[in-house]
């Protein structure tokens, strides 16, 4: 499993157990609605649904810590938004409906008003509190595909940084030929990335920097330019590496080097 398919795993881990902690906050609060919703409309066996959930004071807080760093890493602008809605509000003079926190539900509070002690709030007013937790939780969710996308380009693009350094110290020593191999490497690893993004299927196993040139100029993932200019620096790389006869000079190297790094900061 990549690292990519371990934290997809582990993020709909959280979100099914945010949606079983949800559901054990119904059962808890109206468990006859829930039974009869069961047992007639679903006709599932209730008992055997409620065994299966978590017990919502002993879990939520190890839910909330976890899902609380996923939303810090992935989603950090609705971090605060997820922390108010479970931390007791400073400076709240009174305990509302609508300001009832899932803090409020773990001490179970009931606030009444008035002789006939009519109930103003309690415990079932955090459901719908929950509920946007889970809702922020999922959004990321939503939105993983897009965000391990943009970690794997981060981590894609520091990489290919380091080698093109690596790239041109060679050149400095005039170790031409090694520079263009790794010239090479790094604008093959590009391009794929391109044909990835673009789900574009490559049609053999092995695929060089003029295969996959030619085979996004087909699909018309950018320009005639684009493709011509890259052609170029397929030669410079052939002169490089395949050629025995000729060596490239320095200007060569460099000019593939300062191309290889356009390329893959400019073309996605």
């Amino acid at each position: 499993m990549t690292a990519t398919d371990q934290i997809k795993t582990e993020l709909k881990k959280l979100s099914n157990q945010g949606v079983n902690l949800f559901n054990a906050m119904q059962v808890a609060q109206f468990p006859e609605s829930m039974e009869h919703h069961f047992t007639h409309v679903l006709k599932k066996d209730y008992q055997a649904f409620v065994k299966t959930l978590p017990n919502f004071i002993q879990v939520y807080q190890s839910w909330y810590s976890a899902s609380q760093a996923v939303i810090r890493q992935f989603l950090p602008g609705r971090l605060n938004d997820f922390i108010a809605l479970y931390e007791q509000p400073k400076g709240r003079k009174e305990i509302r409906t609508d300001n009832y926190v899932i803090e409020d539900y773990l001490k179970n509070i009931v606030i009444t008003a008035g002789f006939d002690k009519k109930v103003v709030a309690s415990p079932p007013d955090a459901i719908p509190v929950f509920q946007q937790q889970v809702n922020i939780l999922n959004s990321v969710l939503e939105r993983q595909d897009n965000i391990l996308y943009q970690i794997q380009q981060v981590i894609q693009a520091t990489l290919l940084d380091q080698e093109l350094q690596t790239a041109r110290q060679l050149a400095k020593s005039q170790f031409l030929r090694s520079s263009g191999a790794i010239c090479g490497i790094i604008l093959e690893k590009h391009l794929e990335q391109i044909c990835n993004k673009h789900l574009i299927k490559a049609p053999k196993k092995s695929m060089f920097i003029k295969d996959y040139n030619d085979l996004l100029k087909t699909h018309e993932v950018y320009s005639f330019e684009t493709w011509r200019y890259i052609q170029h620096l397929n030669d410079l790389w052939m002169l490089a590496c395949k050629n025995k006869k000729e060596m490239p000079n320095t200007q060569e190297a460099c000019d593939l080097i300062d191309g290889t790094e356009k390329i893959i900061k400019t073309v996605f």
